[in-house]
């Protein structure tokens, strides 16, 4: 047997469970997903276990039988095992078990729900890569659903591995990311409010701090340490987007596009295409989570901004959702969403829904916007033509060929010309020193002077247009 690289990464064990309501196809896309999202954050996926049920059994996810399976993996026992529980009174048990959300299964509490814990009829599937056989043991099982307190430590005693869940990995990869101070001030308040309810007892648990408040575990005191830095960082958070929303102010008059769409769409390349801006380009989830904003290059007149939001993908935890609200606002406030595709993937219109409800609960459903199926190059002409004739309004392109970029700044000129207007502009003598702010929200058509002043021609959007009438009127 080889002996693994000192600097092997960890690896790991995916664990989903099909739903009736999920298909084959469905089932595979989230699991290759999670196997994505694993990566990302440093770890080889070598094994998959997977079942199919009505849904998550209560106390540990799989049933009987999928959980042995498991364990050989990971060289578990394959059940619950009893440990040394504190010596609590009945009132905290209660409090504990509300607190949780769950209440844990101690040993043998199997069979007191045989219909849940039971594996369900059916095909059941396993698959198991031969690389476990030739390598180290996996340490870590990663599960492609959001789990209680409860269900993470259960599957921790049954397998003897680290136990993470989707929402969990999702956490961790955008802590890991997360550059700018707002960001990493959002990220913080997910990841505090994903472990609050995950604190645990230790072992010393039961013993009582003294002194200033005295009477409360250690558990309670991180807890109300943890409340009392999301409080911190929330009034911190909302100092940031008072000065965002007053940067966005002052754009109001000016021509916003915001990028919108799935986690590794290629977003971030269209966004250096189209702007000439160098933001990070990576082949990984959720590589940049702040938002840029950069003007459409070569510049146009009225100017036109482009802003790269941060990627949605499916079960995004609420907290992030919620955390990364003010970033959302860039598209709430858009005069155009682009929804970035990649057509290349066969499950991309359920990731085009999933970025359109993501939208639709904070009312950017609303803006105007066009679709942009991405990456269309990894595609035969066949597929292609298919789509054009599916999808006759969307944009077929691929963020890496010249001329489909030329196109899509076409694209989008032409959009916001055919809602200007033209006008006529008399500017005073002693106004001169404002022409910056005529060229700068209008284009100058022609120009001539007179006893009165500077005489324009301009076209822009309507409220510009109208503002700076307003500004030079005698």
């Amino acid at each position: 047997m080889s002996k693994p690289s000192p600097t092997a990464r960890p690896r790991a064990v995916l664990v989903g469970v099909q739903f009736p309501s999920v298909t084959d196809t469905e089932h595979s896309s989230d699991l290759e997903e999670l196997r994505r999202l694993v990566h990302t954050l440093g770890y080889d996926a070598v094994a998959t276990v997977s079942q199919r049920r009505r849904g998550l059994a209560t106390g540990t996810v799989l049933g009987k039988g999928k959980l042995k399976e498991l364990a050989e993996l990971t060289g578990g026992p394959g059940v619950i095992t009893s440990g040394a529980r504190n010596r609590t009174s009945k009132a905290r048990e209660k409090w504990e078990a509300e607190e949780e959300g769950a209440e844990e299964v101690p040993e043998g509490a199997e069979d007191a729900a045989p219909d849940e814990e039971e594996d369900e009829e059916g095909e059941d599937t396993a698959v198991t890569s031969e690389a476990v056989l030739d390598g180290p043991r996996p340490t870590v099982v990663v599960v492609d659903h959001e789990l209680s307190p409860s269900q993470l430590r259960n599957l921790e005693k049954a397998t003897g591995a680290l136990v993470l869940d989707r929402a969990g990995v999702i956490v961790d990869i955008f802590h890991r990311h997360a550059r700018s101070h707002e960001a990493r001030m959002q990220v913080e308040i997910a990841r505090l409010s994903y472990l609050a309810p995950r604190l645990r007892e230790s072992s010393g648990g039961s013993e009582r701090q003294q002194g200033r408040g005295a009477g409360d575990s250690a558990v309670e005191l991180d807890r109300r340490k943890i409340r009392d830095r999301l409080a911190e960082l929330r009034a911190g958070l909302a100092a940031i987007e008072k000065e965002q929303d007053q940067r966005r102010y002052a754009r109001r008059d000016q021509l916003r596009v915001a990028l919108v769409g799935y986690t590794n769409a290629g977003k971030s390349s269209l966004m250096r295409a189209l702007t000439g801006s160098e933001v990070l380009v990576a082949d990984q989830l959720f590589a940049t989570l702040d938002t840029t904003v950069r003007a459409l290059h070569p510049e146009t007149r009225p100017r036109m901004l482009v802003s790269d939001t941060v990627g949605f993908i499916q079960k995004l935890p609420h907290d992030l959702v919620a955390s990364f609200r003010s970033t959302l606002d860039e598209a709430l406030e858009a005069s155009l969403l682009l929804y970035v595709v990649d057509a290349s993937d066969p499950t991309w219109e359920a990731q085009l829904e999933v970025t359109r409800s993501v939208l639709r609960e904070i009312g950017a459903d609303a803006v105007p916007s066009k679709l942009l199926l991405n990456k269309v190059d990894r595609l035969d002409q066949a597929a292609q033509d298919a789509l054009r004739a599916e999808h006759p309004e969307a944009v077929l392109l691929s963020a890496h060929r010249p001329e489909d970029v030329a196109r899509l700044r076409q694209v989008i000129i032409q959009y916001f010309e055919a809602s200007m207007v033209e006008a006529e502009l008399v500017i005073p003598y002693a106004s001169q020193g404002r022409i910056g702010e005529v060229y700068e929200n209008t284009t100058v058509l022609a120009e001539e002077y007179d006893e009165t002043g500077r005489k324009l021609r301009v076209r822009g959007l309507p409220a510009a247009v109208a503002r700076l009438t307003r500004a030079f009127q005698p």
